[in-house]
């Protein structure tokens, strides 16, 4: 018995089959795409959260630093500012020299 050649319903049926795969994996990467830039979107969201609040932190830490604050601390613990007879300067040795 002889195979009958294929006829136009065949070769149609493939050929949808094949665009329906290919279009379901083009849907499929567009979806993960989108869920992609949404993460990607977050993220640089909470970066810049993050950046502002690092900002805030190091000028609370300058303001801390400043004189105009330590100044009056230490005064209330009675501390006062040395004085030039009353600073030292210390000098380290090279290392190696004798």
């Amino acid at each position: 018995m002889a195979r009958r050649p294929r006829r136009g319903r065949f070769w149609a049926l493939l050929w949808l089959g094949f665009v329906l795969i290919v279009l379901a994996w083009v849907v499929t990467r567009q979806t993960s795409a989108v869920v992609t830039a949404r993460e990607l979107n977050a993220l640089r969201e909470r970066r810049v959260t993050l950046e502002s609040r690092r900002a805030e932190l190091l000028r609370r830490l300058r303001r801390a630093e400043s004189r105009a604050v330590l100044v009056p601390k230490a005064e209330s613990l009675g501390l006062h500012l040395p004085g030039d007879s009353e600073m030292v300067r210390i000098t380290m040795p090279e290392p190696g020299g004798q």
